[in-house]
């Protein structure tokens, strides 16, 4: 459910991409729901890490760097985090596909509403929004 005041705020802006927001409640609404921003994805688990990793730059690591690799992707990790990247960067070298592959999953496809935390939002709310007075 969206916060209506907090929306109110957010169709007082202008919107980042088109400048202005459509007059009609339901324009604007699929307006807001587009997903054509990004947003940074704070943490990947283990798994995403591992499932991330070229299987062939990983067969081809010495034995240490193996163990180090998989000790290392038994838990969640910053992605954005300086020591992670440097990390990953000595495991596999500043240009694998292990690297490649990490970085496109430090972020994610959302649209101006879901990036401001107003979820999925409808032509109701942003008519609520509109009238609202606090």
């Amino acid at each position: 459910m969206a916060d209506i005041a907090k929306l109110k705020v957010l169709l007082a802006s202008p919107h980042p991409k088109a400048g202005a927001w459509a007059v009609d409640d339901v324009a604007a609404a699929a307006q807001g729901n587009v997903v054509d921003m990004e947003e940074d994805i704070n943490s990947l688990s283990g798994n995403q890490l591992f499932t991330a990793t070229n299987t062939a730059e990983f067969l081809g690591l010495i034995d240490t760097k193996q163990l180090l690799w998989v000790s290392w992707c038994n838990s969640d990790r910053d992605p954005h985090n300086a020591a992670n990247v440097s990390f990953v960067d000595f495991i596999f070298g500043d240009n694998s596909a292990t690297k490649t592959a990490l970085a496109l999953l430090r972020k994610r496809d959302v649209s101006l509403f879901q990036l401001e935390g107003q979820g999925d939002v409808v032509a109701t709310h942003i008519t609520h929004a509109r009238a609202y007075h606090a």
